[in-house]
């Protein structure tokens, strides 16, 4: 579908504007972020007692020219992303929170061809500190990492607020149903404008899906909400973004995440 001159959604379909959500830009610029700092693959604030998160999936590789280098055993995930509420107060932390982690292990895995597996991390500073910080995190070495699932640098954060809509692939059916006859051409078939979905790593308003929307429920059925997008900013292979979801209405907040390829 391609787009209609001077025209996107938001001046063609008024319904359209019904549907805008807040979301936060991150803006990552290579920098040197400390552990107290919101950073893309800086270091984490991670206290000295729990053990840094490893994957041990069975035959985990990472590639290189034409190469699948088979890695065996443990290996620790790299830090992706740390927020601080203090630097997007947008978010709503829950339980007392005020810092969220995020870290993955970077190799490929033969039950997920999107690459990475993730884990998520809700963490309140002032504890974090008063037990005690682990001095010195490992990080994956030489072969235990794919250069193409992680950040070029360790970047700072210049957060932005924005306003954000879905993408076309991610409109509700009914209205989809309503407006396509709309955008329907006299010669057959249609011309799609534009949509004014933010693209780019991001807090909140709408996934930046570049293959059909795929929400999850959580396991008692609930829809999940939108958290994160990290898409553009780390090269993610042939993938096109992932996406962090969690439940709003279960104690304890359950997440789950979806990836799509471009």
């Amino acid at each position: 579908m391609s787009g209609l001159p001077a025209k996107n959604l938001r001046t063609l379909i008024p319904e359209y504007d019904g549907l805008v959500r807040q979301a936060v830009m991150l803006n990552p610029e290579p920098g040197d972020p400390g552990v107290r700092d919101s950073s893309l693959g800086g270091p984490l604030l991670w206290p000295a007692a729990e053990p840094w998160p490893t994957c041990a999936q069975e035959g985990h590789w990472t590639t290189g020219d034409d190469l699948k280098d088979v890695i065996s055993g443990e290996v620790p995930m790299a830090p992706i992303l740390q927020l601080y509420a203090r630097d997007v107060p947008q978010l709503e932390f829950p339980g007392g929170t005020d810092v969220l982690q995020l870290a993955w292990c970077s190799l490929e895995h033969e039950e997920d061809p999107c690459g990475v597996l993730p884990r998520l991390f809700w963490r309140t500073e002032s504890e974090v500190t008063a037990a005690g910080l682990l001095e010195r995190a490992p990080r994956p070495q030489e072969g235990e990492y794919d250069r193409y699932n992680l950040p070029e640098a360790p970047s700072t954060l210049s957060p932005a607020m924005v306003e954000d809509y879905p993408r076309w692939l991610d409109l509700p059916q009914d209205l989809w149903d309503t407006w396509e006859p709309r955008l329907r051409l006299p010669t057959g078939g249609s011309m799609w404008p534009p949509d004014s979905n933010a693209i780019g790593t991001k807090v909140g308003g709408w996934p930046a899906w570049t293959q059909p929307a795929n929400w999850p429920d959580c396991g008692a059925g609930h829809r999940m909400t939108h958290l994160l997008t990290i898409t553009g900013d780390i090269q993610l292979g042939d993938c096109g973004g992932i996406y962090f979801f969690r439940c709003r209405t279960c104690p304890g907040e359950p997440w789950d995440w979806r990836w799509d390829c471009h």
